[in-house]
């Protein structure tokens, strides 16, 4: 078996727009899918979902923005009585996910030009690789990484 990549990483969110924009217009990714309820009118075998899509077939059930080919951030808009979510590092589970560019430091001049804040500078992690960081307007926190020779990740490294 082998795994070819990580194909995506998901949230749900209760500023759709927001987050959509961010993601398209911040960071370049595309809207590859935009899924709404109505997919699920026939469906027998989800009828939670069945429920929704003959109440509103038009509401959003979920959106693909395509980061890197193949490579998404999938969206699903917040449920109802959903608890919101801690503040990064508060609990055991998600903490983060990475992109990686070529170029950090053209990158984030390009993030900059586009309003993008940084929660951190360019530095060089103990894997040799850079990084900083920032996070979405849902607060999840994400790095944006480039590999060196040296980088852990390209040349591996047991301690």
């Amino acid at each position: 078996m082998k795994f070819n990549c990580m194909m995506h990483i998901a949230f749900y969110t209760d500023r759709m727009d927001e987050m959509i924009k961010f993601y398209t217009e911040k960071l370049g990714a595309s809207i590859k899918v935009c899924t709404k309820y109505k997919q699920y009118i026939d469906r027998d075998d989800r009828p939670y979902f069945q429920k929704i899509a003959q109440q509103d077939p038009e509401k959003v059930f979920n959106v693909y923005l395509e980061i890197a080919p193949g490579q998404f951030v999938e969206l699903f808009p917040k449920m109802p009585d959903q608890a919101d979510d801690v503040g990064w590092n508060e609990r055991l589970g998600y903490s983060h996910y990475a992109l990686t560019v070529d170029d950090i430091f053209e990158t984030r001049k390009t993030l900059e030009e586009r309003g993008v804040v940084f929660d951190s500078e360019i530095s060089k992690g103990p894997s040799q690789t850079y990084q900083m960081w920032m996070h979405d307007p849902d607060g999840n926190m994400f790095e944006i990484m480039q590999y060196t020779e040296n980088s852990y990740q390209v040349k591996g490294h047991i301690d």
